[in-house]
């Protein structure tokens, strides 16, 4: 039923920033001049009468509605009549569209028309209701529903005719919707105690953010052009101080080279076309006998051949590099021995020293973690010892975050024109903002305060670990617990694997040692050991009980 009334005249209505809107135009009908609007549909029907208004309430404008109810009756007449003929199809005068209560009314409409063609709701050839009729079950305004049918109709969607109002277009078949692509990414764990993260929540938020205002402040403007494939000359100034300070490096700004990470740096060295130390001329390279197994693989990747070096209480047993002419580059973890923990022999440092001169070869050193020592002062480099022998590979990862994407590798003098070229022309790696940043925060001081800080945070972490397998697990042996971010939890023979399958079973996350073995690492050479490696930092402060308690759970009783 319309009302055939002529209204009186409207009072200016309310946007929602309050401020007064001119009264609409009573109706329009098809196509107005200028335009590309579909028409209305009412050219075949009766027609509401200029400045009638139906009779049902209709939701305000701007807030969430559902196209649900039918239109008024001289609208259904003429849809119904339209359908009879049998020129546009069945109806679809009673839509269900549900629009989110804010942003664009225009977007979320034409989003719900063509969801509803898509999933086959709206079939083709079905006719629409005329554009006021929708506006108004909607509480939209009239432009806005007569811009998104022209806008479907210019896409392909919908199909206007002048007298015949606006239908679904014909398709073959309703265009199936899209299937969600699954991840293949494992869920969040229950218990996160794997090795080699730290504490993404301790991150200096505060200060990181004052020192990137501080060194943006300051950055000459060619700071924003072209990174310097060797980094920045601000962060390489401020890194040789530290270095030299705090880890006993023995270098010089134009001997640092700026890179993503360790991983980025072993790919300088060894792979691509431009290797530094190709695999068809370096010979083998020496590795530890537990290791990461993403290192050797890049590194395999790459065409090199790796040998490992058992390993005991005093680190990698390195007088076997004399006895294989065909190592010429070492890759160790002097400070601590990644994962079994503990520094290289004094005795062993000197004589890898001694290896590399008498070889001509060079060693690699990974200093992944060494700011974090608990039980005395930190194990200064192994590059301290000779310069020009030893590669130094550092990062940011372990101390600040890897989000970071920071590293540096300080060079003998023969070495970097060849890393540089290896890099190319301009820096396609490290964000030259994150270099400047860095570089204030250290020369600020802000780096030293956060490394003590967590110095005390982690070693806190570590004796809550150690003082829970004392009262719960007091049979199960940690250790290299003085430094680092990890410990390792000796276990009977046999074992390793049910027990990962009962953390696996409780939600709990973490790695064991024989994850680390180097495949070519013979029993003979050096026996397999059960155990797991347990990273006490990367759970949050809060959640770290219940983590510890889970771990005790799952570990064996003692025979």
């Amino acid at each position: 039923m319309t009302d055939t009334s002529v209204d009186p005249p409207r009072t200016p209505r309310r946007s929602p920033a309050g401020a007064a809107e001119s009264p609409r135009p009573a109706a329009r009908r098809g196509h107005r001049t200028g335009t590309n609007r579909p028409d209305d549909g009412n050219s075949t029907a009766a027609t509401r009468p200029a400045g009638a208004r139906p009779t049902t309430a209709r939701p305000a404008e701007g807030t969430s509605g559902a196209a649900h109810a039918a239109p008024p009756a001289a609208e259904r007449s003429a849809a119904g009549a339209a359908g009879a003929g049998g020129a546009a199809g069945p109806t679809g005068a009673d839509l269900h569209l549900d629009l989110p209560a804010t942003g664009s009314r225009r977007s979320a409409l034409m989003d719900a028309l063509r969801e509803a063609i898509r999933s086959g709701r709206l079939a083709p050839g079905t006719r629409l209701p005329p554009y006021r009729a929708l506006a108004a079950d909607l509480g939209i305004a009239r432009n806005t529903a007569a811009d998104a049918y022209a806008e479907l109709v210019a896409e392909g969607w919908l199909t206007a005719r002048q007298g015949s109002g606006t239908t679904v277009a014909e398709r073959a078949e309703p265009v199936p919707p899209a299937r969600a692509r699954r991840s293949s990414r494992p869920p969040r764990p229950a218990h996160d105690l794997r090795q080699g993260q730290p504490d993404a929540a301790a991150f200096p938020r505060t200060a990181w953010l004052a020192a990137g205002r501080r060194a943006l402040t300051a950055a000459p403007n060619e700071a924003f052009g072209p990174g310097d494939p060797q980094g920045r000359r601000e962060l390489r100034e401020v890194l040789a101080d530290y270095l030299a300070r705090a880890r006993g490096v023995r270098t010089d700004p134009d001997r640092i080279v700026v890179c993503s990470g360790f991983a980025h740096a072993l790919r300088l060295l060894f792979d691509g076309p431009r290797a530094v130390l190709p695999a068809r001329t370096a010979g083998a390279l020496a590795v530890e006998g537990y290791g990461l197994a993403f290192h050797r693989g890049l590194l395999a990747g790459a065409g090199a051949t790796t040998r490992p070096l058992p390993l005991d209480e005093h680190g990698a047993r390195v007088g076997g590099l004399a006895e294989d002419p065909e190592i010429r580059t070492a890759l160790l973890t002097p400070a601590h021995q990644f994962p079994t923990g503990g520094p290289l022999h004094p005795g062993r440092r000197a004589a890898v020293v001694d290896w590399a001169r008498g070889r001509g070869g060079l060693v690699l050193e990974d200093d992944y973690d060494g700011e974090f020592r608990y039980d005395r002062q930190p194990v200064g480099a192994l590059q301290g010892l000779d310069p020009e022998r030893v590669v130094y590979l550092g990062t940011a990862s372990k101390s600040l975050s890897p989000a970071l994407r920071l590293g540096w590798m300080v060079l003998p003098d023969h070495l970097v024109d060849r890393v540089l070229a290896a890099k190319g022309e301009r820096e396609a790696w490290a964000s030259a903002l994150d270099q400047l940043t860095l570089a204030e925060f250290i020369d600020s001081g802000g780096y030293d305060r956060h490394v003590r800080r967590m110095r005390r945070r982690y070693r806190d972490r570590r004796d809550r670990l150690v003082a829970a397998l004392a009262e719960h697990a007091p049979h199960i042996e940690v250790t290299g617990i003085a430094a680092g971010l990890h410990a390792v939890l000796r276990l009977a023979p046999g074992t390793e694997r049910s027990v990962l399958k009962a953390a696996a079973y409780r939600g709990l996350v973490l790695d064991g040692l024989a994850d680390y073995r180097h495949p070519l690492l013979t029993a003979e050479a050096m026996p397999a050991t059960d155990g797991l490696v347990v990273g006490y930092a990367t759970p949050p402060d809060h959640a770290y009980p219940a983590a510890l308690e889970a771990l005790c759970a799952i570990l064996p009783p003692p025979l």
